[in-house]
C-alpha cells in the first residue's frame, strides 16, 4: 500500500481452495508503528492477534506455531476451507496500543500451503 495511510484498513478475500496459513511477513517504510491482526469474517483476530509490524524496512515475520495464537488457530497453523473469508485488519497508527504517527508504504506477504 503506497504512501502514508490516513485510516485503518480492512482487507478481505475469499479462499479459492482449502489451504493452510504458514507464514506472515509485514513491514512499513518509516519508523512509526502499525498493528496487524488476521482471521476470518467470523473472528478477525482468530489466527494472529494484533501485533506491531516491522518498521524502517525491516519486516516482522510470524511463522512459529506459537505465533498463531488466535482462538481459531489455537497455536496451530490455521486451516482455511475453500470459500472462507480471510480478513486482515491494519491499524495504521498502532504502537502496542499507545498510538503513533501514521504508517507509510506497508507491505504484507502471506504464505499458504494448498490442500
Amino acid at each position: 500500500m503506497p504512501g502514508e495511510l490516513s485510516a485503518n484498513l480492512s482487507i478481505k478475500w475469499t479462499a479459492p481452495s482449502d489451504c493452510t496459513l504458514v507464514h506472515v511477513s509485514a513491514v512499513q517504510s518509516d519508523a512509526d508503528a502499525a498493528g496487524l491482526n488476521i482471521g476470518t469474517s467470523a473472528d478477525t483476530d482468530g489466527f494472529i492477534e494484533k501485533y506491531s509490524i516491522g518498521v524502517s524496512g525491516t519486516p516482522v515475520e510470524k511463522q512459529a506455531l506459537s505465533d498463531f495464537a488466535g482462538a481459531l488457530a489455537n497455536s496451530q497453523y490455521p486451516r482455511i476451507s475453500d470459500g472462507d473469508i480471510i480478513v486482515l485488519e491494519l491499524d495504521y497508527d498502532y504502537n502496542a496500543g499507545a498510538g503513533s504517527g501514521a504508517a507509510s508504504d506497508v507491505t504484507i506477504v502471506l504464505t499458504f500451503l494448498e490442500g
